[in-house]
């Protein structure tokens, strides 16, 4: 309400101010891949740290200190996960999707798109957005791990495309 009390007010300012030079403090000696977007499970871990960031400032029921280790237990958990999903395989295939092909050699597999959820429209705005007019011509489109559209247009040296799935040169 407009009739907040300058102590809640100032309160909230305060505890902003501890919270968010705390965050960057633990965001800088995470590392870079605390903050990626390179699959859903580093979306998850933006989403909750934003959302703990959130309730730190505005609960009077959380300290400081409490959401200061509620921030260190979530960015602890992302970097455990993140590092044995490099080092152990069955971690990887639970937490990381994988790519997947949607148009190989300028066709459709729309039995891919549909169980991907994605439509024809997506994949033309996808192919419009990198100034081109149809997908005839492009070796590949491809739903990446974090939701994005790649577009791959015919090249010589496309092993770039090695891992995805229904690449017709792919083991994955």
């Amino acid at each position: 309400m407009l009739t907040e009390s300058l102590d809640t007010l100032g309160r909230t300012a305060l505890t902003g101010v501890l919270a968010y030079v705390g965050l960057i403090v633990l965001l800088r000696v995470s590392g870079k891949r605390t903050l990626s977007a390179l699959n859903a499970f580093d979306f998850v871990v933006t989403v909750a740290l934003g959302s703990t960031l959130a309730t730190i400032l505005l609960s009077k029921d959380v300290s400081v200190p409490q959401g200061l280790v509620g921030l260190v237990t979530l960015i602890g958990l992302q970097f455990l996960v993140a590092w044995l999903s490099v080092h152990v395989p069955l971690v990887r295939r639970g937490v990381r999707s994988s790519p997947v092909a949607l148009v190989v050699n300028g066709r459709h597999r729309i039995d891919v798109m549909d169980a991907e959820r994605v439509t024809v429209s997506e994949v033309a705005q996808a192919v419009r957005r990198e100034g081109r007019g149809s997908v005839a011509g492009l070796a590949a489109v491809v739903l990446e791990t974090d939701g994005t559209l790649s577009i791959i247009a015919s090249a010589d040296d496309l092993s770039a495309l090695e891992g995805v799935r229904g690449w017709p040169d792919a083991h994955a």
